[in-house]
């Protein structure tokens, strides 16, 4: 009987991996910008007055803190979205600001940050990077374990309502089979299993 259990788990778990769509190769929008995120360091450069220019981090509420500005919201938006509302701040004080915001150590909103896990040798996640594909979250989080069955494993794609896709791990990274090198999205959950031996 526990054999039969066995064997019946087995089976289910073979169907269910083999009814998942396959993950498809080019996933990424050419329109993609970069959404800034706590734990992110931006170069804050007012044009000609270098005594309002800073370098400061997005703290965990979103937040950042500049010189003359303080408590202005970074989560969420684009560095020249930053920009303009530093301007806006600053034109209450310095006549006609012009201000840059450069993104020098990136981390990203939680919501775009790529997680792995289950059975990769370094469970992680990683700040999204535009054209970014299941070889470089490999590469980044030290390949599979000895016990992942990287064949089974899923994508969770936040961006397409928490669809899920089956990819090809152990074919990529043990096989090198490039065609199952797929983009990844912002937000995308690798899931590898453990297989049964």
């Amino acid at each position: 009987m526990a054999a039969a259990l066995v064997t019946a788990g087995l089976t289910g778990c073979a169907t269910r991996s083999a009814e998942l769509p396959a993950a498809p190769a080019q996933a990424a929008s050419p329109d993609y910008n970069y959404l800034v995120g706590p734990g992110d360091t931006l170069n804050i450069n007012v044009w000609r007055n270098p005594e309002l220019s800073s370098t400061v981090p997005v703290r965990p509420d979103g937040k950042v803190s500049t010189p003359l500005v303080d408590e202005l919201v970074a989560q969420g938006k684009t560095p020249v979205q930053i920009a303009r509302d530093v301007e806006k701040a600053l034109a209450k004080l310095v006549r006609d600001p012009v201000v840059t915001v450069i993104v020098t150590n990136f981390v990203g909103p939680y919501s775009e940050q790529i997680r792995v896990v289950g059975e990769a040798a370094k469970p992680q996640f990683l700040p999204y990077k535009q054209k970014m594909s299941v070889m470089d979250v490999m590469i980044a989080v030290g390949g599979l374990t000895d016990f992942a069955d990287g064949n089974k494993a899923t994508i969770v794609r936040a961006a397409e309502g928490n669809k899920r896709y089956s990819v090809r791990l152990q074919d990529l990274v043990r096989r090198g089979d490039i065609s199952a090198n797929v983009e990844m999205l912002p937000g995308d959950v690798l899931i590898i299993p453990q297989g049964w031996f």
